[in-house]
């Protein structure tokens, strides 16, 4: 339906539901990836670009091949097929013994948590029957800061998340770990609109729900194996192309579609998958029987994954991430790290930074933080962190600079 004013016809605002075509969605998700595409993808796989970034050194990239990838990756998340895999991300050769200790991090938030009363919500399960860690990045910082300075500095990361989101984003971070007997997903969208129910989600106009896939990059590092048997997650590729999918990945007739449709590609320990949150996607079910030498937990074979959400700076995160407490935990091994350094802040530090503290600095109060002269903004937490290192605080005097940053941000 459009409106008439005449000579110009005004296109509607929102999608019809009652608009919305299995047949078309069918053709969107019949297309082929051509490797000639994706030039510097080692292969393609069931359709996914797939890129060893081990064959790299990750701190000696030219300025050009880095640029020439995340144009492709780009192309991929827009209008590809909307998936691709980095095998080696977390290359076990250099980060083994940091992914070792994240997981054992990771296991002590575990039993912590499973003393507490407290139900503990599950997208992917009843609760209870997986393991879940709501804000693993942040209870990660808290629990184990070397690790976690560590894990987050990786420089695949900062060049992923800018190449779909830009300089400014924020990461966030849950863990999931999938039991044998675990059951798949139903196939859908994510955040932010897939997190809506269905009629407040209609009333988004389009250009909204095109939007909503720009201002957040899915991911996932595989904290262990994850052969097709354990159910790595299932992905409809091109499906993120299709308009009204927000609307439509509810119905019966496209889950069905996508049921007989999706491709799965085993992961190994490291590896790292990122995929336009429209993608319609589903975890597999883990239906492995016998534990694998490289399982560490008790009862069989256990999927695990620290599953990303790293969103645009201009919109908003999945969870709250209070940098006060992550600092203070954090700070002594950074200033550590910038005195190594030989009093700079180098590659690794500054990815660190990049993942862990907000790089955009409103909402704030103007009153009380107005932009510096000539400026147009406040400083960030990215700022103020930076500055702090440079500066040679301690501990204590970067707590309180940020904790009073926090303060004169309310109204």
């Amino acid at each position: 339906m459009t409106l008439s004013n005449g000579a110009h016809s005004i296109p509607d605002r929102r999608f019809n539901p009652d608009s919305i075509s299995l047949d078309e969605f069918k053709r969107i998700c019949s297309q082929t990836t051509d490797k000639a595409t994706y030039p510097l993808a080692q292969t393609v796989e069931k359709n996914i670009p797939v890129y060893d970034v081990s064959q790299f050194d990750s701190n000696q990239l030219d300025a050009t091949l880095v640029a020439r990838l995340q144009d492709e990756w780009h192309h991929i998340l827009s209008c590809g097929p909307g998936i691709y895999v980095l095998k080696g991300m977390y290359n076990p050769s250099q980060y083994g013994s940091t992914l070792t200790a994240a997981n054992t991090a990771f296991q002590r938030i575990i039993m912590h948590e499973r003393s507490s009363s407290n139900p503990k919500g599950d997208h992917f399960a009843a609760s209870g029957k997986n393991d879940r860690i709501w804000n693993s990045f942040s209870k990660h910082a808290l629990d184990d800061p070397v690790s976690f300075v560590e894990y987050y500095s990786n420089p695949w990361l900062r060049r992923v998340s800018e190449s779909w989101l830009g300089p400014a984003y924020r990461v966030t971070a849950q863990v999931n770990i999938v039991k044998p007997g675990g059951a798949a997903q139903d196939s859908h969208r994510d955040y932010h609109l897939g997190f809506q129910e269905l009629d407040r989600c209609a009333g988004f106009p389009r250009s909204i729900q095109l939007a909503s896939q720009y201002l957040t990059l899915q991911g996932a590092v595989a904290h262990s194996d994850m052969p097709v048997e354990s159910g790595p997650t299932r992905f409809l590729p091109f499906s993120q192309t299709y308009e009204p999918g927000y609307l439509a990945w509810r119905r019966e007739e496209f889950r069905a579609y996508f049921r007989e449709n999706y491709v799965a590609l085993p992961l190994s320990f490291g590896d790292g998958v990122f995929f336009n949150p429209a993608l319609f996607h589903a975890a597999g079910a883990n239906e492995m029987e016998e534990e694998p030498a490289a399982s560490t937990l008790d009862g069989g074979f256990h999927r695990k994954a620290n599953l990303l959400q790293i969103s645009s700076g201009l919109g908003k995160t999945m969870e709250s991430i209070d940098i006060v407490p992550i600092m203070d935990k954090c700070w002594d091994e950074m200033a550590k790290r910038y005195r190594t350094a030989e009093g700079s802040v180098d590659a690794a530090l500054e990815n660190a930074v990049f993942a862990i503290a907000d790089g955009y600095p409103f909402p704030t109060n103007l009153d009380r933080r107005p932009p510096a002269p000539s400026g147009m903004a406040p400083e960030s937490e990215q700022e103020i962190i930076l500055r702090g290192l440079r500066e040679g605080w301690t501990r204590e005097r970067a707590v309180a600079e940020l904790r009073q940053m926090k303060l004169d941000s309310n109204a």
